[in-house]
């Protein structure tokens, strides 16, 4: 039986050609929004491949497994997949993708749940020093504004978000340069952007041999600032965005020759000063369309024996 040996090929083959495609690509920068759904596509493309190997390897090493997948097909398509003719290998496949599928479950478990504490650390924290005063009622999203002598601004999620800027950040941001900061850390809460960090997290923590998933984490994490910024941008002008950047980050190093941090920084105030061509309409939607298209792809290989038979 071929047809899980092929899902595996082609999952090894995305997870090896598309990120280096994606990396010598110009448009990513440009469209970080059409980025971050192509990358979503991809990894969804090479986790599809390995959920339909592990099932069609458990249908041929186990009658039980055979009879629950294949219960509504014909004849014909049963005997086109040759289950039978599986050797052992089936049944170790199978299992070391049910193992691979329930450490990928568990990594994004204690992603979550770290998440969730340092959430609930923080909140407390911020009740501690912001608390409500007599009468005050609690409103979702709700700016707080919070003594400290570092500029800096964040975004707070969970049952009860809230956007925290400190009071250093209300004295260095002139004009509209506070709005523009607000409008950046709204885009991640309207986007969310955190749950694409948990999940880009889990996996590159989970496999950490695998570079797909490195990758992922590591363009997740640049691409939801260009985004960010791209909202905050069209909402308040490049040149007010870039500034702002400049002004939370000034004092934290990240314009040294060698940052230590935020490396990327730097970077992303270029961009903002010296905005690439964006990509047309009908490049975007064929881009759009095209990512959408891959995780299909693992489908129509597992039901090629099948399509056959029937026609």
């Amino acid at each position: 039986m071929m047809v899980p040996a092929a899902l595996l090929l082609l999952g090894a083959l995305t997870a090896v050609a598309a990120p280096r495609l994606l990396a010598r690509a110009d448009w990513p920068d440009r469209e970080p929004v059409v980025a971050l759904w192509v990358w979503q596509c991809v990894v969804a493309a090479v986790l599809l491949c390995c959920a339909l190997s592990m099932v069609l390897s458990a249908a041929a090493a186990w009658q039980a497994v055979r009879g629950h997948v294949f219960a509504p097909a014909p004849r014909a398509v049963v005997e086109a997949y040759a289950l039978g003719a599986a050797g052992p290998w089936a049944a170790t496949t199978a299992v070391a993708l049910a193992l691979g599928g329930v450490w990928s479950a568990a990594m994004l478990v204690r992603e979550v749940v770290r998440a969730r504490a340092r959430r609930r650390r923080r909140r407390a924290e911020l009740s501690l020093r912001a608390p409500l005063l007599p009468g005050e009622q609690f409103e979702r999203g709700r700016l707080v504004v919070l003594e400290g002598e570092r500029p800096d601004a964040w975004w707070l999620p969970g049952t009860a978000p809230r956007l925290v800027v400190t009071t250093a950040a209300v004295r260095r941001l002139k004009g509209r340069q506070l709005d523009a900061v607000l409008a950046h850390e709204q885009g991640h809460a309207r986007a969310r952007h955190d749950w694409l960090l948990h999940c880009s997290a889990a996996l590159a923590g989970g496999f950490p041999p695998v570079p797909v998933f490195a990758a992922f984490r590591d363009e997740m994490h640049r691409l939801v600032e260009l985004a960010a910024d791209d909202m905050a941008s069209r909402r308040f002008g490049r040149l007010t965005t870039a500034l702002a950047l400049v002004e939370l980050n000034e004092d934290r190093g990240v314009f040294a020759p060698a940052p230590a941090g935020h490396a990327d920084v730097p970077r992303r105030v270029h961009r903002l000063l010296t905005p690439p061509d964006r990509l047309t309409a009908a490049r975007r939607l064929r881009l759009t369309a095209a990512a959408a298209l891959v995780p299909v792809v693992p489908v129509l290989v597992a039901f090629v024996p099948g399509l056959r038979a029937l026609g």
